[in-house]
Formats: structure tokens, C-alpha cells, sequence
């Protein structure tokens, strides 16, 4: 039997199949030769699906992952047409829109973002997250190490690019202007989800230049879908600080 599954291990290295393919050969069953080759090919197709679902959401830079039912919505502005089930189905990458998420710190804009990266990389399609501040200081130091070239090729593999924090701190009069530029030239070819708890109005005051900052909202409102986080904290809310804070009040009311 060993002997067996060592030159069925030596097939899958040769044809490139998973490495692992041999011992999942010697489960598997079928009441006919054929049936059995069926299941093995079934098998491998399965498994290289898992596993690239697998690699896209652990590439995709993810601080945290999520299950869908864990995310509440009450609180949350979807447009006409837009839900929460369609975001998660992808309505918007499908027609080719953006979206921008727009409310306080800790009303769920991460969160909701990150479900729809994890389904994106479920259907097979690449992302990549970033806090914005970070994403900027990339472009400005690839860009000094004269690997801004090669920097951008790496962030093209992703089809929808996730931009959490936008607007939380100024930035880099540079970097700024590479962000810029980049989401000119990937306009209608990917798709961008921003997360901000700035309205557009203030969005100069972080990248300082007006006619940028005018053209970068025209891109990325081309088509969009807005949606609105008017919430309060979730975080407080939830932490046992508030708990603490309640109790106090309470004995102060008594």
C-alpha cells in the first residue's frame, strides 16, 4: 500500500497536482474504476478550490475575519437597491461600481467591508485591504526606493482594492498625489471600497490640493453606492467600559 501511494504521489508531482493527493486517494471510494477516478478528480477540484479561496483571503491583508451573521445592520442608510445581502453578493463589482461607506469611528464600516472582501476572495476574485495612511506610506517609499513600479503590479492583481481610514489623519503632500494617481489610473477597471468618517467637503483638508481633490471624488463617485453609517459608537457600546460607565450613572441617579 505504501509502495502504491508512493507512485501515486509521484504521478501528482508530475502532473502538478496537489501534494497531498496521493493520501487522499488511498479514502476515497467508488464501486467502479471509473467511479473512483471520478470521485478522486472531484476531490482535486474541490481541495484547489479551498485552497485558493484560502490563499486570496490570507493575501488579502485582512486585519481580522468575520462571519456574515455576525454583522448587524439596524443602523445602517443602504441606498434603493442596495442591501446587505446584495453587497455580499457582490451587485455592486458586478456593475461596476464603487463604494464608499460613510459614518463615525466603530459604526461598522471595517467590519462590513472586510465580509465583503472574504465573499469576493469566495468567488474567487482577488482584494486587497489597506488603512489608507498605510497604503500612502507604500507608494511614498517604494516610490524613494524606485520600486513604485513594481509595488503597483502587485496591487493590480487585486480587482477590488479596500481603503479603511480614509481621512482619519492628514497626509503626505506625496503620497497623497501617488494615491491619486493611482486611483486615476485603475478608474473603471477595479473596483474601490473607501471607508471615511469624512463627508466630502473636508476631504481637502487631507490631501490639501482642491482640483485633486475635486477629480478624485468625481472618479470615485462615477458610479457608486453610498452608504450611510449613522450609528453611534458600536465599540463603546459593546465594551465593558460602557457597562462600567451605566453603573456609575446609575448610582448616581439613586
Amino acid at each position: 500500500m505504501d509502495e502504491i501511494q508512493s507512485k501515486i504521489a509521484a504521478c501528482c508531482k508530475q502532473l502538478r497536482l496537489s501534494s497531498n493527493l496521493a493520501e487522499r486517494a488511498m479514502a476515497l471510494e467508488g464501486e467502479t474504476n471509473q467511479e473512483y477516478l471520478c470521485n478522486l478528480l472531484t476531490d482535486e477540484i474541490s481541495y484547489r478550490r479551498a485552497s485558493r479561496i484560502e490563499k486570496l483571503q490570507r493575501t488579502a491583508g485582512f486585519p481580522k475575519r468575520y462571519a456574515p451573521d455576525e454583522f448587524r445592520t439596524g443602523e445602517i442608510d443602504f441606498p434603493e437597491g442596495v442591501s446587505y445581502e446584495s453587497l455580499l453578493d457582490l451587485d455592486f463589482y458586478d456593475q461596476g461600481k464603487n463604494v464608499i461607506m460613510y459614518g463615525g469611528t466603530g459604526t461598522g464600516k471595517t467590519m462590513l467591508s472586510i465580509l465583503i472582501g472574504l465573499q469576493a476572495c469566495k468567488r474567487g476574485i482577488p482584494v486587497k485591504f489597506f488603512r489608507t495612511a498605510g497604503l500612502i506610506n507604500q507608494f511614498t517609499e517604494n516610490q524613494r526606493a524606485g520600486t513604485l513600479t513594481v509595488f503597483k503590479k502587485k496591487l493590480n492583481t487585486a480587482q477590488i482594492l479596500i481603503l479603511d481610514e480614509f481621512g482619519y489623519v492628514p497626509y503626505d503632500r506625496t503620497g497623497a498625489q501617488l494615491l491619486f494617481d493611482y486611483l486615476s489610473e485603475i478608474h473603471e477597471n477595479k473596483q474601490v471600497i473607501l471607508n471615511t468618517n469624512l463627508e466630502f467637503s473636508l476631504w481637502v483638508n487631507v490631501l490639501y490640493d482642491q482640483r485633486m481633490t475635486t477629480a478624485l471624488i468625481g472618479r470615485l463617485t462615477h458610479h457608486v453606492e453610498l452608504i450611510l453609517f449613522p450609528g453611534g459608537n458600536n465599540r463603546i457600546r459593546e465594551s465593558s467600559i460602557n457597562s462600567a460607565i451605566s453603573h456609575m450613572d446609575l448610582k448616581k441617579e439613586a
